[in-house]
């Protein structure tokens, strides 16, 4: 018994068990200064830049120098494709693994003998550049992609014969970049520590203003051209006035909580939380100082907020004090901020500012929500990619798109088709739309206004299987000459548009060849698995109740004076 209750385990903690944080009424309620920014009482959240003690001397605040630029993060290995391969002589793959899903491979072989390898997965982009002097021999292209992931585990890679495969494979790879960004702006009055108070302030502090024009531009809504941010431009709806900037080839529209429409009556404000609190980072500005805490907006999107308060009384110009916070799965991003976190009034301030906003919304995609969200829409987007260059490599071979195969399960499939299923195993007929609404890569890229069109597939496509499952009558039995006649559909109990293809008329005179060229019947003299013994191979027993389609051999009119 005294074993058994030592192996109870302890019993799991609830919030009650957690010493909890002070909260921002007791912080208040204490002497100042206070700090920017307070965590929750439970936590969730990390800090930067919590010191703002500045020195007397007059070049205490720290500024960048003039001339460096703060990193731009962002997702690098999507430019690979466009920068070392697309307008290159280079080869593309694809395959299906069983455990890491649909593979599609890019390789280039340079004058410098250095292999390129491009691998896709559903879950990430794999890069690598390998010296052909480093290998003993020349690597087929599964030992390629093993040099790029060792767990790769397939046969074989199919070639994509598709011309325009570029376009698709790019559209895929660039799909995670956007030059487009939307940001919060809130404005904490002094004693604000809820939700309904920050989004019910109506008037503008002559420091907020200024600091307005510091983020970029007023812009007029209407007529509006540049990036709206999900604002209204032709109505009126989402407010007169917003604030725009361009900064490093991006537009960037900001989300100001005094400029969105003031609904009387509203304690919640939701049309001015429908946009701020749908932005993913947001910008906090303080007049004075009271501590602002994340958790005062209750939001599934906002994951990281950049809080600026203005330093009072500062004798060297209008000083900025700054603190950044952001849940504990967002990793850290940079620029980092100085020790003190303080900066002068001025362009290297609003150069910081803004990079460190577009690198906080990189970093919160790598965040649990998002990331999971991101991996579903990638790996759909893949297997897009996958069967499109499949069936369009297909096709190139003249073997005739998976959309236009019947796909009813009332016909055995064909020897293309057969064959088709044995390289890819897996595969499912027909093209289908990506999970997130989205449909095959190469539509968004055809001409607007255009709509797409399948042209008739080569001569083997022409003469695919029929709707149950033969190509075609080629010969008559040996000795005897008959001429083959379309199938009676008439007596049919259904019609022939129930199947996924009709029955195609075959041409006179036409013959089926076997790969070696010999002559092959399209009838397999292989009996039916449920025909009883004596029965004749090639047709099914009488009283067999399918097929509902009948095809008659006749023999042609006996002739008297031959």
């Amino acid at each position: 018994m005294a074993q058994q209750r030592h192996a109870v385990p302890p019993p799991l903690k609830t919030e009650e068990d957690y010493i909890p944080y002070p909260s921002v009424h007791e912080v208040l309620g204490r002497e100042g200064p206070f700090p920017l920014i307070l965590l929750p009482q439970f936590g969730g959240y990390w800090i930067e830049g919590t010191n703002h003690q500045l020195s007397g001397t007059p070049d205490s605040p720290p500024t960048p120098a003039p001339g460096t630029r703060a990193k731009l993060e962002g997702n690098h290995t999507a430019k690979i494709y466009r920068k070392h391969f697309l307008g290159k002589e280079h080869f593309n793959y694809y395959s299906l693994d069983p455990a890491l899903g649909h593979l599609v491979f890019s390789l280039k072989y340079d004058e410098q003998e250095h292999l390129h390898l491009l691998l896709r997965t559903r879950a990430r982009t794999l890069h690598d550049v390998v010296p052909i002097s480093c290998l003993a021999e020349f690597p087929n292209v599964v030992q390629m992609a093993k040099l790029v992931c060792e767990d790769v585990n397939v046969d074989r890679f199919y070639p994509v014969l598709y011309p325009k495969a570029s376009r698709l494979i790019l559209a895929f790879d660039e799909h995670v970049l956007s030059n487009h960004f939307k940001f919060g702006v809130i404005y904490q009055k002094l004693g604000q520590t809820s939700e309904e108070e920050l989004f019910g302030t109506t008037e503008e502090s002559p420091a907020f203003a200024e600091f307005l024009d510091v983020l970029g531009q007023r812009v007029q809504l209407r007529d509006f051209k540049g990036f709206r941010g999900g604002l209204d431009v032709t109505h009126g709806q989402t407010g007169s006035e917003s604030v725009y900037c361009h900064f490093r080839d991006k537009e960037i529209m900001f989300h100001v909580s005094t400029k969105l429409p003031y609904t009387e009556g509203d304690a919640q404000q939701l049309q001015r939380k429908r946009h701020i609190g749908n932005d993913i980072v947001a910008i906090v500005f303080q007049d004075e100082n009271t501590p602002f805490v994340p958790d005062m907006i209750a939001s599934n999107f906002l994951h990281a907020f950049v809080v600026v308060q203005l330093e009072q009384g500062g004798s060297q110009g209008t000083l900025y004090k700054v603190s950044v916070t952001a849940r504990d799965d967002v990793p850290f991003f940079g620029p980092p901020l100085p020790d003190p976190a303080v900066f002068r009034k001025g362009p290297e301030f609003q150069e910081f500012l803004l990079t460190k906003l577009i690198n906080a919304e990189y970093a919160c995609y790598r965040a649990e929500k998002f990331a999971k969200l991101e991996e579903r829409t990638r790996a759909a987007l893949l297997e897009t990619l996958h069967e499109e260059l499949q069936a369009r490599s297909q096709a190139m071979l003249g073997l005739g798109p998976d959309d236009e195969r019947p796909d009813n399960g009332a016909a055995a499939p064909g020897f293309f088709e057969s064959f088709k299923s044995l390289l890819v195993p897996g595969s499912r007929r027909g093209r289908r739309g990506s999970a997130i609404g989205l449909g095959s890569v190469e539509e968004a890229l055809l001409v607007p206004g255009k709509s797409p069109s399948r042209r008739r597939p080569g001569p083997l496509g022409s003469r695919r299987s029929s709707a149950i499952g033969i190509e075609s009558i080629q010969e008559a039995p040996a000795g005897r000459a008959e001429k083959p006649e379309p199938p009676d559909f008439s007596r049919s109990s259904s019609s022939a548009s129930s199947f996924g293809s009709a029955a195609e008329e075959p041409e006179p005179g036409r013959e089926s060849r076997s790969p070696s060229g010999t002559h092959r019947n399209a009838f397999p003299d292989t009996p039916w698995p449920d025909d009883p013994p004596g029965t004749p191979t090639g047709r099914r027993p009488p009283d067999s109740p399918c097929p509902e389609i009948k095809i008659q051999l006749e023999q042609p009119p006996h002739n008297p004076g031959s």
